[in-house]
């Protein structure tokens, strides 16, 4: 008596293909920080809250302020004739684009932030 194979029934079901995630956007989404500003907040000043139009200032100034960054720090980089911006790049970017204090703030930040994101690898 010819015996039938133990896995018989999942050949003849269809079998779905996994879906493949596209890296690309849903058009008419746009990237925003606007998640970040209550934490930020909430952090510096607790019980104060952000109007609508205050977080789309925000928004638009973070998107300002790191375009420029990039942008410096890709001339830096093409000056120097790399072709990567490094961690050094845009620290020097951040130098020239931001006056005084708020500069030196800026880079001990940052520098703290990398060494956070280092030593979590």
């Amino acid at each position: 008596i010819p015996q039938e194979p133990e896995n018989a029934d999942r050949t003849t079901q269809k079998q779905k293909k996994p879906k493949c995630r596209s890296r690309r956007r849903t058009p008419g989404r746009e990237d925003s920080f606007a998640t970040y500003f209550p934490r930020v907040l909430k952090q510096v000043h607790v019980g104060l809250s952000l109007s609508q139009m205050a977080v789309n200032v925000m928004d638009s100034f973070i998107k300002d302020m790191f375009e420029r960054i990039a942008s410096e720090a890709g001339r830096l980089a093409r000056q120097n004739h790399r072709s990567t911006i490094t961690s050094r790049e845009i620290q020097t970017a951040v130098r020239l684009l931001l006056p005084g204090e708020i500069n030196k703030h800026a880079v001990s930040e940052g520098t703290m932030a990398l060494l956070r994101h280092i030593s979590r690898k």
